[in-house]
């Protein structure tokens, strides 16, 4: 089947485009509003896009209305310019799973998902403390684009815990840390547990030779 993105409805382009650009990291964010009030969600519309300086990047899509209403994680960095990504791994699939809720703005995500958070090194807002790794960041810049926000954000600081850190690199452990990725709109995810598959990069002058 073939789609033109001109003509179809935009749930139909979300429907393809998230089963097709899959799996991806989920960013369980930490923002701050101006109040000191802490906010949790979860974006699967997320990477890392430079490392010099280090960049990632996060699609919000504005909430479901008439008018261009922005959710609250990015209301809160477009105010204090602040939030922290943290990984999510197999061990905080559901509490992730609850911070996507829609709960009203007087319900704190945190409190439902039974999550604590921990002062950053660098930046006012927390991160989790079950999280095992996390990147503090501030806004680099925010693009409104249509009914979304793309916000890039500059990390200014990396939280690994120990164990899943090899100081040779340093390297982060990734077959230990086990971080899960997002699928369809469906609620499948996939884990990373006893998955790996090495496929070494091959240098130009042994792919001369090898060649068939």
């Amino acid at each position: 089947m073939e789609f033109d993105t001109e003509t179809a409805a935009p749930r139909q382009i979300y429907n393809l485009l998230i089963g097709l650009v899959a799996p991806r990291p989920i960013a369980l964010v930490t923002s701050m509003n101006a109040d000191g009030g802490l906010n949790a969600a979860p974006f699967s519309a997320y990477n890392y896009l430079c490392t010099d300086p280090p960049i990632v990047g996060i699609g919000v899509t504005d909430r479901p209305a008439s008018s261009f209403v922005p959710k609250d994680t990015a209301r809160n960095i477009r105010r204090t310019g602040e939030f922290v990504v943290n990984v999510v791994t197999e061990d905080l699939a559901q509490q992730m799973n609850i911070c996507a809720t829609d709960f009203p703005a007087e319900i704190s995500e945190l409190d439902m998902a039974n999550l604590a958070t921990t002062p950053s090194s660098v930046v006012r807002v927390p991160r989790i403390a079950q999280a095992h790794a996390a990147l503090e960041c501030r806004e680099y810049t925010t693009m409104e684009i249509g009914r979304s926000r793309i916000i890039l954000g500059r990390v200014v600081s990396i939280f690994v815990e120990d164990p899943y850190v090899d100081p040779a690199g340093p390297y982060v452990r990734a077959d230990e840390l086990h971080a899960i990725g997002r699928m369809n709109g469906l609620g499948n995810y996939v884990r990373t547990r006893d998955s790996f598959m090495t496929i070494p990069r091959i240098p130009y002058e042994e792919w001369k030779k090898n060649r068939p």
